[in-house]
């Protein structure tokens, strides 16, 4: 029986403005009130970052604190996946939030070309993080741009750098980098199979008008799928995403059309091998 897919929402990212969509949410308030909303739609886990008053990227630990305190609060129950990306500071900054314990950090394993820049992951910078996640216990998102970087994971797990268990994602559709390609999709799943097992949980993100092609081939082969208006603004061509939660009820409806359960958050840590919130002292209190 093929899992219950768990969806990601990734509210806001480092570059999407509110000229881009009014949508996007840049302060926490707003932050917080749109994971709700996806929260309520249908998204297990919420992929975040922060941005400071006047919507340029953050790393600042102080706003990833609020943060996590106002979905703690409000989203109770959802795995929150804070993200260490680069685009928001430099070196040992893009993770000095993981003493905050999240649930999960996203972790780029290798180097590679973005649209205007080289994405920079250079090896002890990566070893750094991933000692910083297995210190406070935070299960990262090996976040896969190129080939190299899912061999490189497989490699940190066989000598011990990461977990023998973590969550693999790969990103599609990233102009200079990995394209949306169906014949490369179903690659990378044989490969993630072929070096981390059956039974490793993945998951795939496309870009831009990728993001539903991304959804719907993740869906249909048995993983799991990343949505929201950090990698993708526009439902369609003419139409901008009125929400994070208009995405994640998109991804909610194809799950339905391939009769594939939507995981809830309870269903989303078994899968993943997280622990119950430590605010969870009742079973089924905050069931969506």
């Amino acid at each position: 029986m093929t899992a219950p897919c768990i969806i990601t929402v990734a509210i806001t990212g480092s570059l999407p403005t509110k000229a881009d969509n009014p949508a996007v949410p840049i302060s926490t308030a707003e932050q917080v009130e749109s994971t709700q909303e996806a929260f309520e739609a249908g998204a297990a886990i919420v992929h975040a970052h922060v941005r400071n008053d006047d919507g340029s990227p953050s790393s600042d630990p102080v706003r990833f604190a609020d943060l996590k305190e106002g979905l703690e609060k409000h989203c109770p129950g959802m795995i929150i996946q804070f993200s260490t990306g680069g685009r928001s500071a430099a070196g040992r900054m893009r993770g000095g939030m993981l003493p905050l314990r999240p649930d999960m950090a996203s972790l780029s394993v290798g180097s590679n070309n973005f649209p205007t820049r080289v994405y920079e992951n250079p090896p002890d910078l990566v070893d750094w993080l991933a000692t910083e996640m297995r210190a406070y216990s935070v299960k990262p998102e090996i976040e896969v741009f190129d080939l190299s970087h899912l061999f490189q994971a497989a490699r940190m797990c066989q000598d011990g750098r990461l977990a023998a268990d973590p969550y693999i994602q790969f990103v599609m559709g990233v102009r200079n980098a990995m394209p949306a390609d169906r014949d490369v999709f179903d690659f990378y799943c044989t490969t993630v199979r072929r070096l981390f097992g059956d039974n490793v949980p993945w998951c795939s993100a496309g870009i831009g008008a990728h993001q539903i092609t991304l959804n719907e081939w993740s869906i249909a082969s048995g993983g799991h799928v990343r949505t929201g208006l950090e990698d993708n603004v526009r439902l369609n061509r003419e139409t901008l995403a009125p929400s994070n939660a208009a995405l994640v009820s998109r991804a909610v409806e194809i799950c339905e059309s391939y009769e594939r359960q939507v995981a809830t958050w309870q269903q989303a840590r078994e899968i993943l091998q997280l622990p119950p919130p430590a605010a969870d002292d009742s079973p089924g209190n905050h069931s969506r």
